[in-house]
Parts: C-alpha cells; structure tokens; sequence
C-alpha cells in the first residue's frame, strides 16, 4: 500500500476548488508552525492571498484527512490479521478518501459483538446460506445435511442461513448504497410528542414539533436541532424514516443478481421458488431488522453533523460581530450595573480602564433615595472626570438609564461653560451578558483580588465601552448570549472555531503592547498564555516596551514566537514609527530603503502623502516580497495601526414602551440587534424581553440569510405584527407596510 502520509494538497484543492499550488503552500506553512492570522496576513505569496476562512478550510481538511489515513492504518491492520486481506479490497482501502466509504469496504470484516449471524456461522452454516443465495437447492434436503450438535433440525438450519444472509444483506456495500441513495432523496423527519409530558409547561416551548414532518433534506439546522433537544429532555420522539416497500422491493432485485438465473420467475421450478422465498425473508429481515436502522443512524448522525457545523458557524460569525464592535476608546468612563431592590453598582474607571472609585447609589424603589443618588452621581463625573457613562441593559436599565439622563441635563443646565464638568458627557446602554460569569472567574478574581463580584461587574461593563474585544475576550464565548443552541452542538467543534474566531478578531485589530492584558495577549498569533504572562511580568518588572525588538528579551520568547506575534503587536509612540504599525519587523529593512530612494525618513514617509504616491512597488518585487506584502505596506502606512472597527453610536428606546404589556401590533419601534439566527435576528426593544424578526421579514426583498441584511448590535426600526403574552414571544418586522 502507497504511504498514505504523502501530501494532501491535491486531494485539498479538488475539494475546496482551490489551486494546488496555493494549497501546498499553506499546509507547509501550517507544519511549520505558523497560525492562520499570520499566514494570511504576511505569507500571502505563499498561498497566492488565501484569506482566513479559506487557510481555516485547509487546515480543517488536512485534519480530517490525517485522522482518515489513521482509520485506514487500523482497518489494514485488522483484516491482514484476519488473513482476509487481498490485494483487491488494499488497493481499494489505499485509494478511497470518503469515510462513509471506507466503513462499508470494513464493515463485512469488523469485530462485533456476538450477533445471532455469528452463532449460526458457529454452528456451520455459512456454506448453507450460500446455496440458498446460489438457488437450484432443496431447501429443505440441503438443511438435512446441516443437523448437528448445535442444529436441532431443519427449521433451525434454515433459520440460521437466513441470520446469516440478512447480515450479509446489511453488511453489503452495494445494499448500504441502494439504501442510502433512497434516505438522501426521500427520507422523511418527523417529530411526535410524548403524550405524558404533552400538557406540562417544560414542553410547550416544542409545541411547534409536537406533530411535525418534513423531508430531511429541506429540514434546516435550527429546526433539527430543536427536535433533538426535544428528543433529549424527553418530550419529543423523533425519527427518520422512507418507504420501507419501495427499499425492500429494490433490495430483492438487487439480491436476485446473486442466483445467477437467466429464466424469468415464472418458468422457476417449486424448489428454486422455495429458495428464492427464503432469501426473499432473509433480505426483508436484514433491511428492517439491520441495515435500515443503521443507514438511520448514520443519517440522523449526519444531519446533527451539519446542524452543529451551521450552528457553529453562525455562532462564530455572531461572536466576530460582538468583538469587533465599535470601541469608544480610551476615555475616563463611568460603569453601571442597574439594579432594584440592591440599588446600582456604579464605578468609575480611567482612560486604561483601571478601577478608580466604586458604590452603591438607590434611585429606584423599594430603597429609593433619589437625591442622594443623584447628589453621589453628579459628585463622581465631577470629580473623576467622566467623559462617558455605560450602563448595563440587564434589570432596570432602563429607569437608571431615564434617571441618569435626569442628572446629566440637570448638570449641563447649571454648567456656565460646556466644557464644564458633565456637560459633554455621552450615555450608553451596554450588553451585559456574561458579566456575571466574568465576575465570578478567576480572570476577575486576580485583577480584583479585594473586590465583590458586583463591583467586578460594574467594571466589565464599563470597560466594554471603551473595548469591547479587550473586555469581551476574558468570558467563555458560550456566556454572551449570541449562541443558536450552542450546549447542544459537538462542544469540541465549537471550542476550535470559537478560539479561532477570538484569535481572529484580536489579530486584525492588533494589540497595545503596553497596555494589553495577560488574556488579550494569550490569543495574539504564536503567544499563548505562558509567553503573554512573561511578556506582561517583563513589562512590569522593566517599565514599558519601548520597541518591538524588546520582545527577544521576554524569557522564552524565541524567534519562532517573534516572527508569529510581533506584526500584531503595537506600541503607541514607538521612537521608530514602524512599531505602531501592522508592518512585520522583517520589512523594516524594506520601508527604510523606500524612504532613502525618495529622501526621507520613514517618519516623513508616512506623514508625506505625495512621497507614498511617488514610490513605485513594482521596483521592490523580489523572491521573498511581492506585490500582495507590498501593497498591504503602501496601505499600512497610510494609515499606520489604523483599528478597523467603527466608531460607536448612542441609542435611545421608545418611552412610551417599558414591558411587553405595553406593545400594541402595529407600533413602530427602535431596537438593537442583539443575536442573529438561521430564521432571523432578535431585537431588544427595551421590554426585557427580546423580540424576532424572521427572515422573511427582514426586508422587502427576498434574503438568502440574516446577516446579508443586518449585524450585531446595528440600530434599526422595526414594526411589532404580533404579541404571544403566554409564551412571552414578541414577532417584529423589518419590512415596508
């Protein structure tokens, strides 16, 4: 057998209808260690400017491969030991590269428990089930010869041939694709509730898929994984089925081949009829009994399979939204987390987010002190110099919200100058969603060791105003609430792309050297949370960085590690321009010798707009750089460190709605998009309770999928069309009237 560790680039590219070329690249880059931000950032002549997604893609696949090569190592082993292999079925298990495949080309030879098949093999019946397949027998006078021991009589020597031709049936590889051609086109998937738990509240939320049927192949993510949770807390019975007539029907004519008769069935004589009657039952048996629940598995396996990946994907592309949300920056805020009956956690933060102040004020019953509340407010923007209040969107956000507005404009009435403090001061309502999970995390604990967990959440929220990816990156991605049935699907799937996607977003941000966090530098490209520890007890032991070539210093920081991470990694002010930038290190050559051809520094290069646009690219092309790298260095120093993201925006609810009581059909209302699912966005409409847009309403027009309508946390207007108080389940519309 060929090595089967040879180079999957090929087989890569024809999947993924990418080049060869471009493929090899990628995956020597990929052995070698490289992360994907940093290959399809600075390799891009490497793998002809393959971008994120489709580096994740070859890297996926090359795994999957690697683990198929490991299956076939085995099913090799485990026939040769059986010594039934044959140069056939090797050649055959070498060339195929499809799973499904390569378990049907296993399967006759795969140890299994004691089936009843095996018993009647045991006893010495196989050559029997052969004769009855091959026909021109007596049954009858052929099981005679078959008595034993172990064989009582003849009905028990017939019954066991048939055991073992409806295993034969079941194992068979072209039986298992006439059967899962009919599941691929006609398959059925239908829900029924369980009668018992049909009136209980726990089950109403499936009461959609109490009697539910569609054809597998239309059925969508969100819905199969709504029965599956169903079928899992025990209040829905789900199934897969096709016609069983028309499966078996096509099974004895395919198991007819095996006879080898050339005359038609009527001129068969009675013992070619009796035999032909066994094998018929024994092929019936083999489907119902075998291979139709088998093919069932292995398609409901498949379509959970597709379900997770859809729900991942849409998980991870909600995820990205949320972390690249627009940033306020570095500015002086104030964080509330809003509260009744415990009153509001308010605390104040300076322009790196550290914690200067914190306390409790009452606005709100039951324990109302309005004035002292509002007297403590207006003392804290004063005299820490707030430039921004966030607030949490979580239980009385909204009447804190109305009461600090109150206090604001009381401040900017009586201010004799704008620029007095409180008078520009701008009000924020912010996704608190895992701030409680932060709060109680040891990432929490050991930047406030001394603190509560309500002061610690305060915190987060205040920080995820000025930095949403910064704050964000410390809470596991399952806890922010942008998930579509996130604890149902394959957990290690979702860690993997939920990691890639964090490590995405931190990298095409990049990362304040000085300022970042041990958690935010633990998912720079080539770091981890070893090196970011030493990077952050160097910086503390040695002040700030003040170049990027400092790095080498930082204990086991090696040069594997500098070449992964120091393009991501940004130093404000840096004596050399260049290190605030998204420019590697390894071009600062390169940019140096651009600035002396035009006669100047590389300070003046960036700063000299007609000095860029007089450099000639073409004239720098060589083996290691080409125009990919340096057309993203022309761009980068336009605009040195630029942060992609947008800036962020204030939003206001509608006063005249506060609970879901309140919403009458028709109203026209503000609302923040808050998740995004398969079947539409929900919006948050101020009345604690999120409402859907399906995607049939998202716009006039027909849309494939949410996202190419809204984002995450865009503002937008929607039109309430119906209210179900029972089920608290608010339907909104984003289209015309």
């Amino acid at each position: 057998m060929e090595n089967i560790h040879n180079s999957f680039a090929k087989l890569i590219a024809d999947r993924l209808g990418l080049r060869e070329r471009q493929v090899d690249g990628t995956l020597a880059l990929l052995d070698g260690g490289a992360t994907i931000p940093f290959i399809a950032r600075y390799r891009k002549e490497r793998t002809g400017s393959l971008d994120e997604v489709q580096i994740g893609a070859i890297a996926e696949q090359n795994d999957r491969l690697k683990e198929l090569a490991k299956r076939k190592e085995t099913i090799i082993k485990t026939i040769t030991e059986q010594e039934q292999m044959t140069p056939e079925l090797e050649a055959r298990i070498a060339a195929c590269w499809d799973a499904t495949e390569l378990e049907d080309l296993y399967l006759p030879f795969k140890p299994k428990r004691r089936t009843r098949a095996q018993v009647a093999r045991e006893s010495g019946l196989e050559p029997l089930a052969l004769l009855l397949l091959r026909g021109e027998v007596n049954p009858d006078a052929a099981a005679k010869e078959f008595i034993n021991g172990s064989v009582k009589d003849v009905e028990s020597a017939l019954r066991g041939a048939q055991d073992i031709i409806a295993e034969m049936v079941s194992e068979d590889e072209r039986s298992r694709q006439t059967v899962r051609g009919q599941f691929r086109r006609t398959a059925v998937i239908a829900s029924t509730v369980v009668k018992a738990k049909a009136d209980t509240d726990e089950a109403q939320k499936f009461s959609d898929y109490f009697d539910w049927s569609e054809p597998l192949k239309r059925c969508s993510s969100h819905r199969l994984l709504a029965m599956r949770r169903g079928e899992a807390e025990g209040v829905l019975r789900v199934s897969i089925t096709i016609d069983d007539e028309e499966a078996v029907d096509k099974l004895q004519r395919l198991w007819q081949t095996h006879r080898q008769q050339p005359r038609s069935r009527s001129i068969l004589s009675r013992v070619e009829r009796g035999s032909a009657q066994l094998v018929a039952e024994a092929v019936a048996d083999g489907y119902k009994r075998l291979l139709c629940p088998s093919i069932e598995n292995e398609f409901a396996a498949a379509g959970k399979e597709r379900a997770d990946d859809e729900a991942i994907r849409v998980f991870a592309e909600n995820l990205r939204q949320l972390l690249l949300g627009a940033p306020l920056g570095q500015k002086r805020v104030m964080g509330i987390d809003p509260g009744f009956r415990t009153g509001c956690k308010v605390v104040c933060l300076d322009a790196q987010g550290n914690l200067l102040h914190h306390e409790a004020i009452f606005p709100h019953p039951p324990v109302r002190k309005p004035a002292e509340a509002a007297d403590a407010l207006a003392a804290m923007l004063g005299k820490y110099k707030i430039e921004a209040i966030a607030i949490g969107n979580g239980t009385a956000s909204r009447e804190t919200k109305s009461f600090v507005e109150m206090v604001v404009n009381q401040l900017r009435a009586s201010a004799a100058r704008t620029d007095r403090p409180g008078s520009g001061v701008g009000i924020y309502v912010v996704s608190e969603d895992g701030a409680s999970v932060y709060s109680a995390s040891k990432v929490a604990r050991d930047e406030f060791p001394d603190e509560d967990v309500t002061v610690r959440g305060a915190v987060s929220i205040g920080r995820r105003l000025m930095d949403p990816l910064a704050e964000l990156v410390k809470i596991d991605p399952k806890s922010i609430g942008v998930g579509q049935y996130q604890h149902d699907v394959d957990q290690t799937k979702l860690r993997r792309s939920l990691d890639q996607t964090v490590e995405s977003c931190v990298n095409s941000v990049g990362v304040n050297l000085n300022t970042a966090s041990v958690h935010l530098l633990t998912y720079v490209s080539g770091l981890g949370p070893a090196l970011a520890k030493n990077i952050v007890d160097y910086r503390r032991e040695n002040g700030a960085f003040t170049s990027r070539a400092q790095l080498k210093k930082v204990p086991r920081l090696g040069p594997a590690a500098f070449e992964q991470s120091a393009g991501f990694l940004r130093i404000a002010d840096a004596k050399n321009p260049l290190d605030g930038s998204a420019v590697h290190p390894e071009r600062y050559a390169l940019v140096e010798q651009m600035a002396r051809d035009e006669g100047c520094s590389v300070a003046d290069l960036i700063a000299d707009k007609d000095a860029r646009a007089r450099v000639d690219i073409n004239r720098y092309v060589s083996a290691d750089v080409g125009l990919p790298t340096l057309t993203d260095i022309m761009h980068e120093l336009e605009k040195p460190g630029r942060d992609p993201r947008e800036t962020v925006e204030e939003f206001e609810f509608d006063s005249r709605v506060a609970s879901i009581d309140d919403l009458i059909p028709g109203m026209e209302l503000p609302g923040i998009v808050t998740n995004i699912t398969n079947f539409g966005a929900f919006v948050d409409i101020g009345v604690h309770q999120d409402g859907l847009v399906h995607i049939s309403q998202l716009a006039d027009k027909y849309v494939s999928h949410p996202t190419d309508v809204v984002k995450l946390h865009q503002h937008v207007r929607v039109r309430v069309t119906d209210v179900d108080r029972r089920r608290s389940r608010i339907s909104l519309s984003m289209k015309s009237v």
